[in-house]
C-alpha cells in the first residue's frame, strides 16, 4: 500500500520511545552543538516518543520518498545565482506527506487512529526510519538506504493499529572506513562520525536568526538555501546520482536569481520562498543570505549586481546594510561603502577585516 501511494521505501516498527535518541539530543543540546536550533531539540522527551504525538500509539509506518532529480533548465538563470539544496528544489515533503496520508486514510477506514508526521518537530524521522529497517546512519548523520544512498525525505504515520514490524536485524553500517563526508564538509561541521556541530553547519546558519557568522561567509560560497556537500561526496550517493535520470519538474528551483531576490518586496519573497524555513518568517534573513552569496559570486562590474548592493546599503534594516557592506568589500568595491553608519552592527562590519576575492 505504501509503495502504491508513492513511497520509494516503506517499513513498520513499534511505537516505543527512542530512548538512546533522547539521550543524544539532550547531551548535544547541553554541549551547545544544536547551535540554537529548536526543531526536535526543542523538547527531546516529546520528539523521541511517538506516543506523545498519538496517545496509545502502537506502530509507525515509516516512508521514504526520493528527491534525486536532474537539474531543471532554470538552474542557471540570472547573472548571479544562489544554489538551492536538492531537497528544496520542489515541495518533496508535500509529495511525501500526500503519500503517507493515503496510508493513514486506509488505516482510518479500518477503524484505527492515525497522525501523519513529516518534517515535523514531533518526531525524529531518521530514527523512526532506522528502526523500521530502511537504512543506517551515515557518518554525516543522514540515513542511507542500501543501494540508494540518502537522497530521501522521511516521514511516518503514527497509529494505534497493532501492525507487525517487518524488519529483522537493523541494517548494517555501510560506511566502513570512509570519511569523505567529514573531509568534504566546507566548515568542518561534522566533528566526529554521526555528530554535527550546527554552529558550523551552513544549512543551519542560513536558517538561524541574527547576522551570518563572519568566519563562515566565504565558505558559504554560492549556497542560498541548504548545503549538499556531505551528500555529494558520499560514494553511495555519487553512484546513485550517476544512475538517476528522473527529471525535476518545470517548477523546480535549483538556483535563485540573487538580484531579483534583493529587488523583491517582503510579501513577494515570503510568497515565493514560503516553503523554506525562514527565521521568524522575516524576509530580512533571505536578503542577508543573498548578500553574502552575492559577495562571493557577484560580478563587481555588473551594473545589476552593483545596483542591488547600492540599494541594500541604503536599506532601513541594519542587518541588510551590514551584510551589504560585507558584500561590497568582498567584491573589492569599497568605493560603494559609506564611511560611517549610526548602527553599531554596521560599524562593526565597516571595521572588520574582509577577504577580498581575487
Amino acid at each position: 500500500m505504501g509503495r502504491a501511494s508513492g513511497l520509494d521505501a516503506v517499513g513498520v516498527t513499534v511505537a516505543e520511545p527512542f530512548t538512546s535518541t533522547r539521550r543524544h539530543l539532550e547531551r548535544r543540546k547541553a554541549q551547545g552543538l544544536h547551535g540554537g536550533m529548536a526543531f526536535t531539540y526543542r523538547a527531546p522527551a516529546r520528539s523521541s516518543d511517538p506516543r506523545q504525538a498519538l496517545p496509545d500509539a502502537r506502530a509507525l509506518v515509516v516512508g521514504a520518498r526520493s528527491y534525486l532529480r536532474t537539474a531543471p533548465p532554470s538552474a542557471g538563470a540570472g547573472s548571479a545565482v544562489g544554489a538551492v539544496a536538492r531537497y528544496a528544489w520542489a515541495d518533496y515533503y508535500g509529495e511525501l506527506r500526500a503519500a503517507l496520508t493515503v496510508v493513514a486514510q486506509r488505516l482510518r477506514e479500518d477503524g484505527w487512529r492515525t497522525r501523519v508526521l513529516a518534517d515535523d518537530n514531533a518526531l525524529v524521522d531518521r530514527e523512526a526510519a532506522r528502526r523500521a529497517g530502511l537504512g543506517w546512519y551515515g557518518k554525516n548523520a543522514n540515513l542511507l538506504l542500501p543501494g540508494h544512498g540518502s537522497w530521501f525525505v522521511l516521514g511516518s504515520v503514527v497509529t494505534d493499529a497493532p501492525l507487525v514490524p517487518e524488519a529483522g536485524d537493523p541494517v548494517p553500517d555501510g560506511c566502513g572506513s570512509c570519511t569523505r563526508c567529514l573531509d568534504g564538509c566546507p566548515t568542518g561541521a561534522i566533528v566526529e562520525p554521526g555528530v554535527v556541530d550546527a554552529r558550523r553547519c551552513l544549512a543551519w546558519l542560513l536558517q538561524m536568526e541574527g547576522p551570518f557568522p563572519r568566519e563562515h561567509r566565504v565558505a558559504l560560497g554560492d549556497r542560498i538555501y541548504g548545503c549538499d556537500d556531505c551528500q555529494e561526496v558520499c560514494p553511495p550517493n555519487r553512484l546513485t546520482a550517476r544512475r538517476s535520470t528522473a527529471p525535476a519538474s518545470e517548477a523546480a528551483e535549483a538556483g535563485v536569481d540573487l538580484v531579483r531576490l534583493l529587488g523583491a518586496t517582503d510579501e513577494e519573497l515570503l510568497a515565493r520562498h514560503g516553503r523554506w524555513y525562514i527565521a521568524r518568517r522575516e524576509a530580512r534573513y533571505l536578503r542577508r543570505n543573498a548578500l553574502v552569496v552575492l559577495g562571493n559570486v557577484g560580478d563587481p562590474h555588473d551594473p545589476e549586481v552593483v545596483g542591488a548592493v547600492r540599494v541594500a546599503l541604503a536599506d532601513d534594516d541594519p542587518i541588510v546594510r551590514g551584510h551589504a557592506v560585507w558584500a561590497a568589500r568582498r567584491m573589492g568595491r569599497d568605493d560603494l561603502v559609506p564611511a560611517d553608519d549610526a548602527d553599531p552592527f554596521v560599524r562593526e562590519e565597516l571595521a572588520a577585516p574582509v577577504e577580498v576575492r581575487s
